[in-house]
């Protein structure tokens, strides 16, 4: 598959902006070339293409560093996935609903038509409702939430991989809460498709969503393209300190999921006895879709009691969405909801 085909052409051509890090390539000197200020401990700008956290990372997921690209926050990705491969007013891009809202959002920012197609009953996607539209050839990216947001299921990984293997399309799949899963990653098919991009993140399971760093994994020509037109130093030398330092410690991060883990089941439980409750979603990652009798009643009582939710009912009637909490937290929820009456 030739994935310069569908490059917008102004991003090939394109210079990319060449920073003083790019030209020298070494880590030690008397750094005399980008209009520092020679005094402090943060007066260096960061790695533009963080070499040792990507490093970390591809030792981490064993995925050659060449396949790497580190985002700030996954949202980045998501808006150089636009900026890269569609045409503003011409090219479209497909998202499953109800779903992650920053898909919709950076499309509309760089005016692309978004063509949603609903998810079925069971948060499943529509094979035979979606298979007319993989021959759309204005039709550039694909984007599938698997752990899905804000369902908690995860996607079926066949039905994924035939919209992948069918696609000529970039198809991107965002693994947020992959931790929190049992199921297998789709970081495994790289090799075989050359338009998936699989983004993760440090802001879940390594619990370091304030230091926005998001980790797109994919072919190197795509990183490439992405490297060209990213801004310069777009992860702070903080933020990578702090990555560094929480994926050198990989065996808390994951006794904390274990902890999550079984925090839900508890959740589970407790929630399916009450009587506001009419259904819990499935769920493999670290919240909980929970349809009630009153999602708006239920959501504003428990702000009343500064227990803050989500309240989904405008995607997902009369849902609302629970995050996982430390277990004081979570026996707080269930004594709050215990008192809501409807």
């Amino acid at each position: 598959m030739d994935i310069s085909s569908l490059v917008r052409e102004n991003v090939k051509n394109l210079t990319p902006y060449s920073c003083a890090r790019d030209e020298f390539k070494g880590s030690s000197g008397i750094f005399m070339d980008a209009n520092e200020n020679p005094y402090g401990k943060l007066n260096r700008y960061p790695d533009p293409y963080q070499k040792e956290l990507k490093k970390a990372v591809s030792s981490y997921k064993s995925v050659p560093e060449e396949n790497i690209f580190l985002g700030n926050g996954s949202d980045e990705i998501i808006d150089l996935c636009f900026r890269v491969f569609c045409r503003p007013g011409i090219d479209r891009a497909l998202t499953f609903t109800p779903t992650y809202g920053m898909y919709e959002v950076s499309a509309s920012v760089n005016d692309v038509e978004v063509v949603k197609v609903p998810l079925t009953s069971s948060f499943q996607i529509d094979i035979p409702g979606v298979d007319p539209l993989l021959s759309d050839k204005n039709l550039k990216l694909i984007f599938i939430c698997s752990p899905n947001n804000p369902t908690g299921n995860s996607i079926n990984y066949a039905d994924v991989e035939y919209i992948v293997s069918k696609s000529e399309s970039i198809v991107v799949i965002d693994e947020a809460y992959a931790d929190f899963s049992d199921k297998p990653s789709f970081i495994k098919l790289l090799s075989k498709y050359p338009n998936l991009i699989v983004m993760q993140t440090f802001s879940k399971a390594f619990g370091l969503a304030s230091v926005r760093v998001g980790m797109a994994f994919t072919n190197s020509l795509i990183v490439q393209y992405f490297n060209k037109i990213k801004p310069p130093y777009n992860i702070s030398t903080i933020n990578q300190r702090a990555a560094l330092s929480r994926i050198s410690k990989s065996f808390e991060v994951a006794k904390e999921v274990r902890k999550i883990k079984s925090e839900k089941e508890k959740l589970v439980s407790e929630i399916s006895k009450l009587d506001l409750s009419i259904m819990i979603y499935p769920s493999d990652a670290n919240f909980l879709l929970v349809k009630v009798k009153d999602a708006d009643k239920v959501y504003n009582e428990l702000v009343k009691m500064n227990i803050i939710t989500r309240n989904r009912n405008s995607l997902v009637r009369n849902c609302i969405r629970i995050t996982v909490g430390k277990p004081a937290e979570n026996r707080l929820l269930v004594k709050a909801l215990k008192s809501i009456r409807i």
